[in-house]
Formats: structure tokens, C-alpha cells, sequence
């Protein structure tokens, strides 16, 4: 690490602690003996989404999460029960140590959770990702709903 006073690029960490996502390191030139403070942050690969028509995206957790919340809106869906569908997204596309995931499979992530959490807002959601063009599309969700809570 170059010292920013004399340009050295000898230094020895004197304390080292982590802060949210970085880590902090008091650092002492070995030439001046003058101490200075550098972070260190993991850098996280870039993931990106394909979209149906082929077209790249960058992965937006805030995205994802928006999408979630117009789908439980006024429903009794918690906070933490939408993150932890996000992060295990998040979790699903780190695990697959590829740097693309089609926006198919996150939003049938999306939907598997939604799924055993509430009805209606899973039926909210699929009527986004499965563009739904009619009424009949809707009757086809809502009875696999139903076969699968009479099973």
C-alpha cells in the first residue's frame, strides 16, 4: 500500500477491524513512520439477468424487492418474509457460480415462495410473469392453486 505522504510503498498494518461490509486498517509507512487509514471492500462479481427477449440486465436486488411489494401489497406478508425471498434469489444465483440467471428463473423462484406464503399475492405476481393474456389464464392459475391445497 503507496503511503500518502512520502509515495512509500512499504507499510506495516498496525490494527485491523471489520466495519459493515469493508475492513479497516491502520496502516504505518515504514520511511516517514506517518499512519494513515485504508478500507478494504470485497467487490462482488457483476451479475447479470437475461431477459426474455434475449436482452442483458444488471441483477437489481431493489428491483426484485419492488416487484415483490406491488405483489403483496395490503396482504399480510411481512418485511423480512420479502427479503428472505430476495436473498434466497440472491443465494440460488451465487450458488450457481454463473455470472447470468434468466429472469424465468428468479421470477419462478419468486413464485415458489409466494406460493406457501399467500395466495393471492402469489396469483398477483404470476399474473406479471406469466403475462397473463386472459381471464382463462387466471382460472389456470388459480386451479393448480387449488389442486396443490387439496393434495
Amino acid at each position: 500500500m503507496k503511503c500518502p505522504f512520502c509515495g512509500n510503498e512499504d507499510s506495516k498494518v498496525i490494527d485491523s477491524r471489520p466495519i459493515e461490509d469493508k475492513k479497516r486498517r491502520r496502516r504505518e509507512c515504514q520511511k516517514c513512520h506517518k499512519r494513515f487509514t485504508t478500507y478494504e471492500i470485497m467487490e462482488k462479481p457483476l451479475r447479470i439477468v437475461v431477459k426474455r427477449d434475449g436482452s442483458f440486465e444488471p441483477f437489481d436486488r431493489n428491483k426484485l424487492l419492488a416487484g415483490i411489494y406491488h405483489a403483496v401489497k395490503k396482504r399480510p406478508v411481512s418485511i423480512a418474509q420479502v427479503n428472505s425471498i430476495a436473498d434466497e434469489v440472491e443465494e440460488r444465483y451465487a450458488a450457481s457460480w454463473s455470472s447470468q440467471m434468466t429472469s424465468d428463473k428468479i421470477g419462478s423462484i419468486v413464485l415458489e415462495r409466494l406460493r406457501h406464503l399467500d395466495a393471492i399475492a402469489y396469483i398477483r405476481f404470476a399474473s406479471v410473469y406469466q403475462d397473463f393474456k386472459d381471464v382463462a389464464g387466471f382460472i389456470a392459475a388459480i386451479s393448480a392453486l387449488n389442486d396443490d391445497e387439496q393434495e
